[in-house]
């Protein structure tokens, strides 16, 4: 879902595991749908982890826990490991997150967010470390994203870091722009180039 991004301040939902990889992320199971709807995909998130074998909710498994909410991720070490089907990042933003934080990202799956406008946030181990604990003390608790200034903020600490973002994909986000959305708004432009060097 195409949606412009300033500064967001959310809830969290913790899933402090590392090396998640994108078949826990949606099963291959679910990559026969021959078209992209949102709810599909959100509703199969985490599926193997989110339901249990009779198809009744995991009371176990955070989302499902009415404690958490938000439309913040905040995951562990790797997160996004494996295979490079977008169909991942498609469920996370279907579910209706809008942000993932962790230390380390598989690339391709941290471009596939990009393009899906879920914003990856790399933080260091011990900011992210911190992060969980703050939501464990009081699940309550904020996170305030600022993209434009490109810096995460902990307000249980007030500790904040600056995230690193690819300057393109930053101008597409935050004006709600996808690659073909850039190169129509930027058509005179190109045309006026190739004019000039031809």
């Amino acid at each position: 879902m195409k949606q412009k991004f300033n500064v967001i301040t959310s809830t969290c939902v913790p899933l402090p595991l590392e090396n998640v990889d994108t078949d826990q992320i949606i099963p291959a199971r679910f990559l026969k749908a021959t078209t992209r709807e949102e709810r599909f995909f959100g509703d199969n998130l985490f599926r193997d982890w989110r339901y249990q074998a009779d198809g009744t909710p995991d009371p176990d498994f955070v989302l499902n826990n009415p404690a958490y909410s938000g439309c913040i991720l905040v995951a562990g070490k790797n997160f996004g490991s494996g295979s490079s089907r977008e169909h991942a990042a498609w469920a996370i933003a279907g579910y209706g997150f809008r942000v993932v934080i962790s230390s380390f990202f598989a690339d391709i799956h941290k471009n596939n967010e990009l393009n899906n406008f879920v914003l990856p946030v790399q933080v260091s181990e011990d900011f992210l470390a911190e992060l969980f604990a703050s939501i464990k003390a009081d699940p309550k608790m904020q996170v305030e994203v600022d993209l434009p200034n490109q810096n995460v903020t902990n307000l249980a600490t007030g500790r904040s870091e600056h995230f690193d973002i690819n300057g393109y994909k930053k101008h597409c986000l935050i004006n709600g722009l996808d690659d073909i959305d850039f190169l129509v708004q930027n058509q005179e432009k190109t045309e006026q180039w190739e004019q000039a060097n031809k």
